[in-house]
């Protein structure tokens, strides 16, 4: 890349930023246009939830009869549907007596990325029952009135546990019933659910070894890119005593075969999950995802899961729903010993190690001992990262170093073997390398062992829910991407926005790449490798344009930190006295590793045999 188009690339950024600074709304504007909003979109949000309310109390009043029904012999209750309130300071659930279940789930704490309610599940989007055969007919719960133990319309977990039951009996006497319960304790992302069936010997099918519970949600979208949230949103599982697992997150797809029990179920989202853990762990369950075909939404995912059934007079299947964030410290302390957090992706076995123990453990002391704002958390959690890994990024710098001032003498070494000598030319430049002391592998090794930190953190940015709506300098949500301009047109794979944070970690790419390619030995090749090396940064522009602006902002100080420390390193090294070291270094004895000795060997016999076949 010439000076021009260096040139070029600065006043184009130049532009850029000007455009945005000269054009962009004063903070007060932009403040009173989101109040604006924010209003009318609450007030709509009301006006659709009260009439989706109304209409479903007229439905249900319409089929709703005062007498018995005589499906099956199972009772109606006589009302019409009712709901229920159930909640505490963190999460709002809504129970409906016609099928006796949850249809509506709010996290209180958070909001959508416009400001509204965060809900998990909608009314009218979401299923949960039973399936059984009862006196030669199919039941399904969810058509069913139950009948709750409460009068009340809001039950609130402030100071005490709070407990609801939903029956659906199966004969006038009401001796024989399918119980739900539920229990909220204040304070808690976590619900027991339990189902009951009682004295139902003789109504469910004496051939019935099972009854099915069903369960599926339509998870509306949360995030600003809905692109990007369905790349963390799908089915999660866990293996008993096991892996956590799950089906496409691209892709439809359905599995009704496992090689083992399931210890829980999560409808995961990216920063918030719902999740279903039995005491005893399930058997032979389908799941299902596809992506959902209604505006506003990202996936349909459903589960069935067969319930053992033996007849018994009372038979009890315990259970519990966590409705919560997506937190690393969230999850361990709710489910620790059945490794709940394993629902964040943290990336590869090898790499997840080094965002558990290192990654997460820094950016939680920061988080819990400092009161700075994310960006500047993120800024030293880079510069305790850089420093760390500097020995390395010394190490690597002193092998280029080497191999550069040692291109002249290696130029010669080529001119005196020709192509068809390569192996001697191969050998003599191995030894000049031994006797100078240098490794060839030197700068690239040092690279390979910084690369899982690297990749550690391009899945611990995305999934930090931390740093969800949490703004810093022009990004309002670090969690997301950062829009300077929005485009009239979409480009294909890079999108209709332009994120400011993503082109300055390409400008410094770029800039690094510049002031590497001087520090290594020019020839054909190394050419080639730094062409490669300059379209890496305009891949990576088109890629992380939509992907979390924390993502980039660190990558983009990481590069900075690495520029500087580079400069650094440069002004206190003499090529001059690197190259008289290593001359020094020729005339001291050298012994041979067993690795060198085995390489010479092999160097050896492959020339021989070259030989023999020439003969």
């Amino acid at each position: 890349m010439d000076k021009n188009s260096i040139t070029g690339i600065v006043i184009i950024f130049l532009i850029l930023i000007g455009f945005h600074f000269f054009t962009r709304p004063s903070t007060e504007e932009v403040r009173e246009i989101q109040r604006q909003d924010s209003i009318i979109r609450v007030e709509q949000t009301k006006m659709e939830l009260a009439a989706l309310q109304q209409q479903q109390n007229i439905a249900v009043a319409q089929t709703a009869t005062n007498a018995i029904s005589t499906t099956a012999g199972f009772l109606q209750d006589s009302l019409a549907n009712r709901t229920i309130v159930l909640e505490n300071d963190k999460i709002k659930l809504h129970l409906t007596t016609r099928g006796g279940r949850i249809t509506f789930v709010d996290l209180k704490e958070y909001r959508t990325h416009d400001s509204l309610p965060l809900i998990l599940w909608k009314n009218g989007e979401s299923a949960m029952g039973m399936n059984f055969y009862a006196r030669n007919q199919e039941i399904n719960t969810e058509k069913f009135l139950f009948s709750p133990s409460t009068t009340e319309t809001t039950l609130y977990a402030k100071d005490n546990t709070q407990t609801i039951s939903m029956r659906l009996y199966a004969d006038s006497t009401k001796t024989k019933y399918i119980e739900y319960q539920y229990s909220l304790a204040p304070d808690s992302y976590m619900m027991d659910f339990n189902i009951i069936t009682h004295n139902m010997g003789d109504v469910i099918a004496s051939s019935s070894s099972f009854l099915t519970l069903y369960w599926g949600v339509n998870m509306p979208q949360l995030e600003k890119s809905k692109e990007f949230e369905s790349r963390y949103t799908g089915v999660y599982y866990k293996f008993f005593e096991d892996n956590v697992d799950y089906l496409s997150l691209t892709s439809d797809e359905e599995k009704e075969t496992f090689p083992t029990k399931i210890q829980w179920i999560d409808f995961k989202q990216q920063f918030f999950s719902s999740i279903l853990i039995p005491e005893t762990p399930f058997s032979d369950i389908s799941l299902s995802t596809k992506s959902s075909e209604k505006t506003g939404y990202l996936k349909d995912v459903y589960a069935e899961i067969p319930l053992p059934y033996n007849g018994k007079m009372d038979e009890q299947y315990k259970m519990k729903f966590f409705f919560g964030p997506n937190s690393y410290n969230v999850l361990k302390t709710y489910g620790a010993d059945i490794n709940l957090p394993g629902v964040i992706d943290m990336g590869w076995k090898w790499i997840a190690w080094f965002n558990k123990y290192l990654v997460i453990p820094i950016f939680n002391f920061l988080q819990e001992n400092t009161t700075f704002n994310y960006g500047i958390i993120i800024l030293l959690l880079t510069l305790i990262i850089k420093l760390a890994l500097f020995p390395l990024t010394y190490k690597s710098y002193m092998s280029q170093a080497k191999m550069r001032v040692l291109k002249p003498q290696i130029d010669e070494l080529t001119k005196k073997f020709p192509a068809d000598k390569a192996m001697e030319r191969q050998q003599a430049t191995m030894k000049l390398y031994k006797q100078a002391g240098v490794n060839p592998m030197g700068g690239c090794l040092p690279m390979l062992i910084q690369m899982p930190i690297l990749i550690a953190l391009f899945y611990f940015f995305p999934g930090a829910i931390e740093l969800r709506q949490q703004g810093f300098l022009w990004a309002t949500d670090l969690a997301s991407y950062d829009s300077i301009a929005t485009l009239p047109f979409t480009i294909p794979y890079y999108g209709n926005h332009v994120s400011l944070f993503c082109l300055l970690m390409t400008a410094t790419n770029i800039i690094y790449m510049v002031m590497n390619s001087k520090n290594q030995p020019q020839n054909d090749q190394m050419k080639g490798m730094q062409t490669m090396m300059y379209i890496m940064p305009v891949m990576f522009l088109f890629i992380f344009n939509s992907y979390s602006s924390g993502l980039s902002y660190y990558y983009f100080i990481a590069t900075l930190i690495t520029i500087l420390q580079t400069w650094i390193i440069r002004k206190f090294v003499d090529d001059k006295k690197l190259l008289r070291k290593m001359e020094l270094s020729k005339t001291k004895p050298s012994k041979k590793s067993k690795f060198q000795q085995r390489i010479e060997d092999m160097q050896r016999m492959q020339q021989q045999r070259i030989k023999d076949k020439k003969k």
